[in-house]
């Protein structure tokens, strides 16, 4: 891997991992695109440098997170700690801190199991352009159960924000646990972790800029452990050579997600997903038919 093969796939990790569209789907499209059979070939490899790299845009995409949402997770933590030990939870922080916990617990146990295998096993071109195909239409199935009076019914039990929308904090924790569950799906390339959670937030009655902080909240400690879990690729044999680019990716990722990060979060308080299903759906459908001619 070279320098700007690097920074480019970290700009690519860095975006795409929080803007609504798959990260692991553009990894997968867009290196074969590019002619980059070294990446390519390493992707759907067992053991490879590529594991190594993935280790640093996690790390970095990670971080970028946590400085956006640093006032907020230091509220979270306090809240967890003192929520703790008087053993009963009282305040909207606390609250969030513990539905972030049972959130994280079904990906997290998924992942560990199936992330390496899953991974190999879908990194083609042709796999990552159907279930891009796939992610479009849960985004607009979203938008569209939004509107059904299921969920109108569902925030008129909550207390409710200023824009009438149900209150992040009035989530039980069931809901956080099925919110959690669906991140499962962006196991898959082309399938996107902030999408499945947005759209099962939607669902629950949350407006656009709240299940879009849940999602990006809930992102940072899954998307922190992998980077830690894969750390012996980075400092182990497969890291040897590619180090120096690691570094310089990581930087890109980093940098490319607080940017995205800032973008969208001030971008969901008037806006829906539906930009981002027709450009799923539409990208998905050009490199499935590239990808099998």
């Amino acid at each position: 891997m070279d320098y700007w093969q690097a920074i480019i796939l970290g700009l690519i990790q860095g975006v795409t991992e929080l803007f609504p569209v798959s990260s692991l789907g553009h990894s997968v499209i867009l290196p074969q695109l590019f002619g980059w059979s070294n990446v390519v070939a390493a992707q759907s490899a067992s053991e490879s440098f590529f594991l190594a790299f993935l280790v640093g845009l996690h790390v970095a995409t990670a971080i970028a997170l946590l400085v956006f949402y640093r006032d907020q997770w230091a509220r979270i933590i306090r809240g967890l700690a003192v929520s703790t030990g008087r053993r009963r939870v009282e305040t909207p922080d606390e609250r969030l801190g513990w539905l972030l916990v049972i959130a994280t617990i079904p990906a997290g146990l998924v992942g560990l199991v199936l992330e390496h295998p899953l991974r190999v096993l879908f990194a083609t071109p042709v796999a990552a352009a159907a279930f891009l195909i796939v992610n479009g239409f849960i985004l607009l199935a979203g938008e569209w159960i939004r509107r059904r009076s299921a969920v109108r019914q569902i925030v008129a039990t909550h207390e409710r924000t200023a824009s009438g929308d149900r209150r992040l904090d009035t989530l039980e924790f069931r809901e956080a646990g099925v919110i959690g569950a669906a991140q499962v799906l962006a196991l898959l390339a082309g399938i996107s972790r902030s999408g499945v959670t947005m759209v099962a937030g939607l669902t629950r009655g949350l407006d656009h800029e709240d299940a879009a902080r849940f999602s990006f909240l809930l992102a940072t400690p899954i998307i922190l452990a992998a980077g830690v879990y894969k750390l012996p690729d980075l400092l182990g044999p497969n890291g040897d050579g590619v180090r120096g680019q690691v570094l310089v990716g990581s930087v890109a990722a980093g940098v490319a997600a607080y940017v995205s990060v800032r973008f969208l979060s001030k971008y969901f308080t008037s806006r829906t997903l539906m930009p981002f299903a027709i450009y799923s759906l539409a990208v998905g459908t050009l490199a499935l038919i590239r990808f099998s001619i």
